[in-house]
Parts: structure tokens; sequence; C-alpha cells
């Protein structure tokens, strides 16, 4: 298990990291599925914070996963094992999303969740033996699995405490996880393909997006089925394939490989996507409160709104951060972010035409960035 070329050229996804991911999307959609349900319910501060809960341990597990197999993807028999292990994990915590989420008990998912990690532990200790010519690069693989191997005790250790000692220590753990990549990298970085982790991260978003989709869909059929309101149901699922457009145009505006290449950019960028992909999965639960509030109440109130409204505030927020104010005009960065504050602004109008100007509140910004793409064209 030596490190790859990261100047390697047509680094593409292999099938076996596309079949992880979908795996992965598995506990994406049971954590969406419980946040509309409480969302729906009126339980919005309880939901939203048990899916934010949830879903760090989700999308860690696969960042570190990706990051790997960036820099150490052997893809031999032994490597495709541990990575199905992996994949068993997360169907463990996919499990356990409904229990962690409405009742705090996050038993499954600490169980689904410290299989993930390690599985990727004994990843790191296979690199650490075959980089014994490497000083270096082998201190850094054994400091991931003391770093790694130690946090997920304390994981462990946690589900013994009261339930506001264990609620404090969540998040002290969390700042724990963070902190290991940039104790293990600090002296000798893993190396990385940046076009790689691009397209792995880009896929993950479109396969979110995808999910978002479906979910609007399915819930436009129920309430179809059942007799509601056709013409309004049928303005908000096109308002919400247009969001759902937006936001994909919006993320791949621009090429990401760009925007990363030492260790505090790559970073950056990794945990910037923390919130770009737990907002692309809240908004799929955004959608389906929305058309469930109008083919129920005839009305959509705020707080449902805010469901949809805000989860695509901060994607866009977040998409222009790490990518498109590199590289966008003064005047078009002006305009994307007007566009965000039209998004924020619907959540205070009534009904349908919330979402419809969500919608046009995107469409603003995919305008900017294309009139900004032609001025570049042409320049």
């Amino acid at each position: 298990m030596v490190p790859r070329d990261p100047s390697e050229q047509h680094r593409a996804s292999s099938p076996l990291e596309l079949f992880f991911d979908l795996v992965f999307v598995v506990a994406v959609s049971f954590s969406s599925q419980t946040l509309h349900h409480m969302e729906a319910d009126g339980q919005l501060g309880a939901g939203v914070l048990g899916y934010l809960m949830v879903f760090f341990a989700i999308w860690w597990a696969w960042m570190n996963f990706t990051w790997f197999a960036t820099a150490f993807d052997t893809d031999d028999w032994l490597y495709r094992l541990m990575t199905i292990v992996q994949m068993a994990g997360a169907l463990v915590l996919a499990s356990g999303t409904a229990p962690a989420m409405e009742r705090h008990d996050f038993t499954i998912v600490t169980i689904g969740y410290v299989i993930m990690r390690l599985a990727l532990v004994a990843q790191w200790l296979r690199a650490a033996i075959s980089n014994a010519g490497l000083p270096g690069l082998r201190a850094t693989a054994l400091r991931y699995v003391g770093g790694v191997t130690v946090v997920q005790s304390l994981w462990v250790a946690r589900l013994f405490l009261p339930e506001q000692a264990g609620f404090a220590a969540f998040f002290i753990l969390v700042a724990g996880e963070i902190a290991v990549p940039i104790w293990a990298e600090s002296r000798t970085p893993t190396t990385w393909n940046a076009h790689h982790v691009a397209e792995r991260y880009g896929l993950f978003t479109l396969i979110l997006l995808g999910e978002s989709v479906l979910a609007s869909a399915n819930s436009m059929l129920a309430a179809i089925e059942e007799g509601h309101d056709i013409p309004s149901l049928i303005a908000i699922a096109v308002a919400g394939l247009i969001i759902a457009a937006g936001m994909w145009w919006l993320y791949f505006a621009h090429e990401h490989h760009e925007h990363f290449s030492g260790l505090r950019s790559s970073l950056s960028f990794g945990y910037f996507h923390y919130v770009i992909f737990a907002a692309a999965g809240a908004f799929s639960a955004g959608i389906e409160v929305a058309i469930g509030s109008a083919a129920e109440h005839g009305a959509i109130p705020s707080f449902a709104a805010a469901t949809l409204t805000i989860p695509v505030a901060l994607f866009m927020i977040c998409v222009w951060a790490i990518s498109l104010r590199h590289v966008l005009r003064p005047a078009a960065s002006g305009a994307v972010l007007v566009g965000v504050v039209i998004v924020l602004a619907a959540t205070a109008l009534p009904g349908v035409e919330s979402v419809l100007v969500c919608a046009a509140g995107i469409v603003v910004a995919v305008i900017a960035t294309e009139i900004h793409r032609h001025h570049e064209v042409n320049a």
C-alpha cells in the first residue's frame, strides 16, 4: 500500500468508490426522512439538532475514506474487504438514525460509526507497515492510527455518561475528530490527487441532489393520489426542480480542484462540505415539508418555509465561499449574495409564494455566474 502519484492523469472514481457512495446515501436518506417527519410534526429545533449530529458521523466517515483512498487506493482484495466493512458500518449507522434524532439514543449510530472508523484504522496501519522505508509518511499513518483509535474509545465511553454530560461530550469529541487530521498531517502530509478529490465531492453532491428530486417526486405523487390542490402542488414541484437544478448549476459553475493545493486550503475545502452536504440533504426534507403543508393545510407556514429556504441559502453561501468568490468579479459575487438574500426573504412569504421566490433567488445567482462566464469567454 504505497502512495499513488498525486499527478496521475485521468484519475477517476473507481467502481468501489461509487458503490461506497451509494451505501452512504442510505444513511443520508434515513436521516433526511427522519428530519422531514420531525419538521412536519413541529419539532424543528430538535429535528435540526439531531440531524446535524447524525450527519456529522456520516460526513466524517465518508470524508476520511475519500482522502485516504485518493492517496492509498490499491484496489486489492484486502483493501476492498476493509472498504466493504466500512459500508457495513454505514448501514448499521443508518438503522440508528431515527432513535438518535428522536430520542437522543446514539447507541446504534455509535456502533456503526466506530465500525467504520476502526476499519479505516486498519487501513492506516497497513499503510504504515507498507511505507516503512518512508519514515515521514509512516509517522503520519501511525499518528492517524493512534489518534483515531483514542477518539473511538472515547465515543464508546460516551455511551455510559448521563444524558447532559453525553450531550456536551459529543461536541468535545467532534473537535477531537477534526483535530486528528490537522495533527497527523502537520509534518508530512499524505499525497492527494486534486482532480480526483474534487470529482469525489462533486459526485456525492450530485447523489444528494438526486435524493431531493426523488423525495419531491414521492411526496408529490402521494399528495396527488389523495386528491389535494393540484395546481399548487405542481407549482411547488416545478419550483423545487428549479431550486435543485440551480444548486447543481452553482456547484459545478467552476472547477473546484483549483482552489485547494496545500494542507490548509484542502482542510477548508473538506470541512466546508459538511455544510454543503448537510444542506443538500436537508433540502430534500424541506421540499417534502412544503408539499405536505400545502397539501394538508393549503398553505406553507413560515416554519415550514424555513426548512426549505435556510438549507438552500447555506448551500449557496458555502459554494460561493469555497469556489465562486475566487473567480467571480465583484459585481457577479454581489449578485450571487443578493440571490442568497432573496432566498432567505422567501421564508417570510405565505404559501406557495415562498417556494417560488426561493427559486427566483437561486435563478438570480445562476444568471450572475453565467453572465460572468460569458464575459470571460469573450474577453
